[in-house]
């Protein structure tokens, strides 16, 4: 991935499921984080929400981080066509995808993007399901099916590709940040 041709896309971390996700805190830090550094470095971020009357809207700290989130009925995000057609028409095609559940909204996202010719990577720490056989599972057949296993601090050091620039002193401070110490 670099920063020009790739994107952070998160999926459904809204209020009423966030809860219920196993290790939901450390997610929302971690996508949070991936915001912060696309932004630095100037890559597209997006994001969707599975129908926000019934789970609430994007949870507070990262919707402040984010423009408008279109909202879907499908579990897939490919129920919101208007976003990967203006990645491809910018000439992104790599996607770092983010966000709950692994099994359900995730893993059906992921099978989507890969049949429509994207290059998906998956932020596993930034990824959830309430029960960790689900994600567990999602996680084995989301990288069978062709999508590519990193982590938050992998995907902002190969988003940043170079050390010695102001850029890499903000991406470097990101990632010595603990959960304990971030700004909640």
């Amino acid at each position: 991935m670099s920063r020009t041709d790739s994107a952070l896309l998160v999926v459904d971390v809204q209020e009423k499921l966030i809860p219920m996700v196993s290790r939901h805190e450390l997610i929302v830090w971690n996508i949070g984080r991936l915001l912060d550094g696309a932004k630095t470095l100037g890559v597209r971020a997006v994001a969707t929400e599975q129908y926000p009357r019934g789970l609430g809207p994007t949870t507070k700290e990262l919707a402040d981080r984010l423009g408008d989130v279109p909202e879907k009925l499908t579990f897939s995000c490919g129920g919101c066509p208007e976003l990967f057609e203006e990645l491809r028409d910018a000439g992104v095609f790599k996607i770092l995808v983010v966000g709950i559940e692994a099994h359900v909204c995730v893993q059906q996202t992921v099978l989507d993007l890969l049949a429509d010719g994207f290059r998906v990577y998956l932020a596993v720490d930034a990824i959830g399901s309430r029960y960790v056989l689900d994600y567990e599972t999602a996680l084995r057949r989301m990288d069978s099916a062709g999508a590519t296993l990193t982590t938050t601090e992998a995907a902002l050091f190969e988003w940043c590709d170079v050390a010695g620039t102001p850029e890499f002193k903000q991406i470097s401070a990101l990632v010595r940040e603990t959960l304990d110490s971030a700004d909640r």
